[in-house]
């Protein structure tokens, strides 16, 4: 079964903007979307942060009965605390319920953020795995696949 896209780029884009105080930006633009915000891959409306970088190659996504199954990767120079506020601050302006401290719930489906530690070096990267699935009762998570091996 086929779910159609959530699409709601505009609004996540304008919210994502005002969250980071780029209203000034979007408005000399005159439409969000022309590069000033971007995206992660297969979650539609979810706002990369600034500062992470997603890994395509890292990316899954799936169709299912009970609905859409979508892992992504990003890194970046930042930290997990700086990640979580930025996501607090963002997600329930798009409909996202806080279930915990790196977890989300909208409508049928949960978004959990995980992270690990990057390389070693003058400015080490954080890895944050954004895992959406089908939520079951109780907004817990019906569980995610790993990230694949590369070789």
């Amino acid at each position: 079964m086929t779910h159609p896209p959530r699409r709601v780029p505009l609004l996540a884009a304008a919210v994502c903007a005002v969250a980071l105080g780029w209203a000034d930006v979007l408005a000399a633009d005159g439409a969000a979307g022309h590069g000033t915000v971007a995206f992660v891959g297969g979650i539609e409306d979810l706002p990369l942060m600034p500062g992470l970088e997603e890994d395509a190659a890292g990316r899954m996504v799936f169709d299912t009965a009970a609905g859409r199954i979508v892992e992504a990767y990003a890194s970046g120079a930042v930290s997990r605390v700086q990640v979580l506020e930025f996501y607090a601050a963002t997600l329930p302006q798009l409909g996202w319920r806080r279930e915990g401290e790196a977890a989300f719930l909208r409508e049928d489906e949960i978004l959990v953020l995980e992270f690990s530690a990057g390389k070693a070096g003058p400015a080490p990267a954080l890895t944050v795995r954004f895992a959406l699935s089908p939520a079951k009762a109780g907004g817990k998570s019906t569980g995610g696949s790993r990230r694949p091996e590369k070789p």
